[in-house]
């Protein structure tokens, strides 16, 4: 299976039953983006998410230094930010296709059906926050230094990190103080807030904790988890009658699973069920 997952910057292995791990690898630029990284990353998460024989994903990275410094803004400001135009409508159509393309492709971990699991450590700038944002569930180590960078490059933050992180934590005002003064914050103050659910001693731990419950999630049923998630991503932002009607609808077909069945058996003999791929 290994060598089906063959893409640049990135090593996907499979370290338990149904579990991938995608480790972003460049270290030697500190886990930094560049476009062919996160296009790879797209075509990653959208084969994992209908891959039958995985059920959880961990997201690491390569290295002892970053979870990822964020964009490589140098190559960035050798691409498109560079175009010379004379029509400032026609750049601002190309620059909005290419931060549309970008947005995707992190939306895209974000789609994935199968539960996302970031461990962050060291330094997590930037785009790091786009994307660990767009995880199910954030754990990092003691020493993770997080930062909503972008206004110190004079923009605001386009790829996700404005519109997902005040669902993530739910306190405005810190969300806009962080944001606004792109100051750095601890995993202390991570945890405090609801950014990430666990903080570890290093990212030897954080990385076996994340496998644990990434492990402890795919033994569960596969129709069971991608309808929590499906339903969870749903009701985010929506009414909460609109979740309750979505959910009728979601588990009218989903209910009937031979998985209902074999998980209350399972419960009844005291045995571990087994579960068929989706």
């Amino acid at each position: 299976m290994a060598t089906d997952y063959t893409y640049e910057y990135f090593n996907v292995t499979f370290p338990a039953e149904y579990v991938a791990q995608v480790e972003i690898n460049r270290p030697e630029k500190m886990n930094a983006f560049i476009e062919i990284m996160w296009l790879n990353l797209s075509t990653i998460f959208r084969r994992l998410s209908h891959d039958p024989n995985i059920r959880s994903i961990l997201l690491t990275s390569a290295g002892d230094r970053a979870f990822t410094a964020g964009l490589d803004v140098q190559a960035a400001s050798q691409g498109i930010l560079s175009r010379d135009s004379a029509d400032p409508a026609r750049a601002a159509i190309a620059i909005r296709r290419h931060l549309a393309e970008f947005q995707d492709c992190i939306t895209d971990v974000e789609n994935c059906e199968k539960p996302v699991i970031a461990v962050l450590h060291s330094i997590a700038f930037g785009l790091a926050i786009d994307l660990s944002s767009a995880c199910d569930i954030r754990i990092s180590t003691a020493d993770t230094k997080f930062c909503v960078k972008e206004v110190d490059i004079g923009l605001a933050a386009d790829v996700g990190t404005l519109s997902r992180l005040p669902h993530a934590v739910g306190n405005q005002s810190w969300v806009k103080e962080v944001c606004l003064s792109a100051r750095i914050f601890g995993s202390e103050e991570a945890q405090r807030v609801g950014f990430v659910s666990g903080v570890y001693k290093d990212k030897a731990e954080a990385v076996a904790e994340g496998l644990k419950i990434a492990s402890r999630i795919a033994s569960k049923s596969p129709v069971a988890t991608v309808g929590t998630k499906e339903l969870l991503n749903y009701s985010r932002g929506r009414p909460v009658a609109d979740g309750l009607k979505y959910t009728q609808a979601w588990n009218s077909a989903m209910i009937q699973t031979q998985d209902v069945k074999d998980a209350v058996l399972s419960g009844i003999q005291k045995r571990s069920p087994k579960f068929s791929n989706l």
